[in-house]
């Protein structure tokens, strides 16, 4: 008797097993074709739907979204009553009510504001800050995410600038996402400045020179458009479609490659020189070759290898990139850009 309730207890474990497996791939199979609807046309582009069905996915479809919207008004709300409240008087392009909006966004997430309530009493929306502990989401990929750092008020150069994008694309404006090694900041054009970097990692905006002179970002990197490009919106989708692919992977342990790939290739569809898809890609070749020792598999992946180095990557070591990190808070007068900065100061 012990023995058939052991096997129908190992039969039932089997299902359940199964079963979760079955939704886990469901959810990803559900933002994948969302997200490639997107890119395709079939379905209109939404930066902040993306974000959230790749996290989604990641979290066994457990996140609410009520929640998360809730969350986004808020802060909407929030950068709109400080634009209404802090008029700039400096600036007189035609884009003005753009950076002041920008300029709002900013000052939400790198800032302290203080909130009128009714009865006069005053509150304070603290800013956005920098999560030092496992930066990269190695041993939590949560750590990159936007819900988390909705939660907890802390974040890292991923999940700081993508809540930048869809603060600006709730309120009518562009943000343009841009890479560095391990790293993602965000561009903005104004008529008046011309192209300039925000930095939400560090509350300032870097000129091009200092990122360019880190010593890491190869000049063929920069002519590639692999790093210091303003991304366009469907390439940003396509950035995360990647993030999805990267979930997937911790999830399923890499044993699930076919859906990497399928995640990877389409990135690259529409976004031929995502740095980011091309390792990845190259990652599971090689995992795939290992176990198969296939001719073909480890041809592709050669010249996977070489595209990447011809693009002009190269691999910035995780303490040169703390280090580099560490700059960027603590020595701004070395690489901020004097013409925003005094601009700000007119105010």
């Amino acid at each position: 008797m012990k023995t058939v309730m052991r096997i129908l207890f190992l039969v039932l474990l089997n299902a359940l097993t199964s079963l979760t497996c079955f939704s886990q791939v469901s959810n990803y199979n559900f933002a994948f074709t969302s997200m490639q609807n997107m890119l395709s046309g079939k379905e209109q582009m939404s930066f902040k739907k993306a974000i959230f069905l790749t996290e989604n996915a990641f979290s066994a479809n457990s996140l609410d979204t009520a929640q998360f919207n809730k969350q986004i008004r808020l802060l909407v709300t929030l950068c709109k009553g400080f634009h209404q409240a802090n008029p700039i008087s400096n600036y007189t392009q035609k884009d003005k009510a753009t950076v002041a909006l920008w300029g709002a966004v900013f000052k939400v997430m790198t800032d302290t504001v203080t909130i009128l309530l009714p009865n006069s009493e005053k509150a304070y929306h603290l800013p956005f800050t920098y999560d030092f502990e496992d930066y990269f989401g190695e041993q939590d990929w949560t750590k990159m995410f936007v819900t988390k750092l909705l939660a907890t008020h802390k974040g890292n150069c991923h999940s700081l600038p993508y809540l930048y994008k869809i603060l600006c694309e709730e309120l009518g404006v562009s943000a343009n996402l841009a890479l560095a090694p391990n790293h993602i900041y965000i561009k903005h054009r104004a008529e008046k400045t011309g192209w300039y970097n925000t930095e939400l990692t560090s509350a300032a905006f870097p000129i091009d020179a200092w990122l360019m002179a880190s010593g890491y970002i190869h000049l063929s990197a920069i002519q590639n458009s692999v790093y210091m490009k303003a991304l366009t919106d469907q390439e940003s989708i396509a950035l995360c479609l990647v993030d999805l692919a990267e979930g997937y992977k911790r999830k399923t342990n890499s044993e699930d490659t076919d859906f990497i790939l399928k995640c990877c290739n389409t990135a690259l569809q529409y976004f031929p020189n995502c740095v980011n898809a091309l390792i990845l890609k190259a990652e599971t070749l090689k995992q795939i070759f290992e176990k198969t020792q296939n001719k073909q598999t480890f041809n592709d992946l050669q010249n996977l290898y070489l595209q990447i180095h011809d693009l002009g990557y190269r691999q910035m070591p995780k303490e040169m990139y703390l280090n580099w990190l560490m700059e960027l808070r603590t020595e701004k007068d070395k690489y901020v850009n004097k013409n925003l900065i005094e601009g700000q100061n007119k105010k």
